[in-house]
């Protein structure tokens, strides 16, 4: 050091050399410079600090209260030195090996899996592993690097990236509502064909919220439910009945005519909290190379706003 108010890395580590081993000779040998450096370079440190951090005498040298209360703060200078030395140093690679993406089966099916083939593309040395599955995955225990999640991401030991906000609609083909005619009003419902997704929880509830409103829970008889939404979904393109679906399941179908989006004006939902769209990943301060380049792939694939909202 040239500079008796300066401080560097080198410093810092040899600092932290010195408190553990309590020798400026066993770190001058292992260093290969001399024990007089290595003191000359401690009391720099300790002139920049304005501390001694060290008791000298012939047989050890022993850290100070301020040597021990200063090694904590070198020891996390160096951690966030080496932590961001290996973020720059992972930017300018590629990523590669596998990553393992879960989701859940039919928007993974939907929106993930057509965008695999550009993620592939963009990135020849990567292997993807995707899971699909509709039960609860924790990236802390099961074998999964990133996770697709609708939810209302309320877990603190995850990190999230955001890809929008899950609307739903309420909706049914031209074909029925010619012959049933068009609900305008939520309390219709009840007399209307309705086709309800029910899942382990039981049938969803359908609410309905006016503009500046409270949700309302409006209570239907089913014609049919299943657990299966794709099945509700063909019947409903059929002319069966009513649905109410995410619009990542049938914004196409909204776009197409082969669904009639109802009561436009009122927002619709089976939960009262809202839910969000994201991709999610163990907590960590920085996200592998790997599961950052997947999610700023489909944050581009999906836009903004999302591709399929109408």
């Amino acid at each position: 050091m040239s500079d008796a108010g300066s401080m560097n890395l080198r410093s810092l580590l040899l600092f932290i050399a010195v408190y553990e081993t309590q020798n400026f000779s066993v770190v001058a040998r292992r260093e290969g410079i001399s024990a007089s450096q290595v003191s000359r370079i401690v009391h720099q440190l300790e002139d920049a600090l304005g501390q001694q951090l060290f008791y000298r005498n012939t047989r050890a040298v022993i850290p100070t209260e301020s040597g021990h209360l200063f090694i904590r703060y070198a020891r996390a200078m160096v951690d966030n030195f080496e932590e961001a030395r290996r973020e720059l140093d992972e930017r300018s690679t590629e990523p590669s090996g596998t990553v393992r993406i879960n989701g859940p089966v039919f928007f993974g099916q939907r929106h993930v899996a057509p965008g695999l083939a550009g993620l592939a593309e963009r990135y020849p040395r990567l292997t993807i592993e995707l899971t699909l599955t509709d039960d609860f995955i924790d990236p802390h225990r099961d074998a999964a690097d990133l996770i697709f999640r609708i939810g209302t991401l309320t877990d603190s030991t995850f990190h999230a990236r955001v890809f929008g906000q899950q609307r739903y609609h309420l909706a049914a083909s031209p074909e029925y509502l010619r012959q049933h005619g068009v609900p305008t009003d939520p309390a219709e419902l009840s007399q209307h064909k309705c086709l309800v997704y029910r899942g382990s929880s039981g049938p969803n509830r359908w609410l309905v919220r006016r503009k500046g409103e409270t949700w309302v829970h409006y209570p239907v008889a089913p014609l049919m439910t299943s657990n299966n939404a794709e099945s509700l979904l063909i019947a409903a393109l059929g002319g069966m009945g009513i649905v109410l679906f995410p619009d990542w399941l049938i914004g196409d179908r909204l776009k197409r005519g082969e669904l009639v989006a109802l009561m436009p004006e009122m927002a619709c939902a089976i939960n009262t909290e809202q839910l969000y769209i994201a991709a999610i990943y163990p907590n960590a301060r920085h996200p592998p190379l790997n599961v950052r380049a997947v999610i700023d792939y489909y944050v581009a694939f999906f836009g903004t706003p999302l591709y399929w909202q109408t």
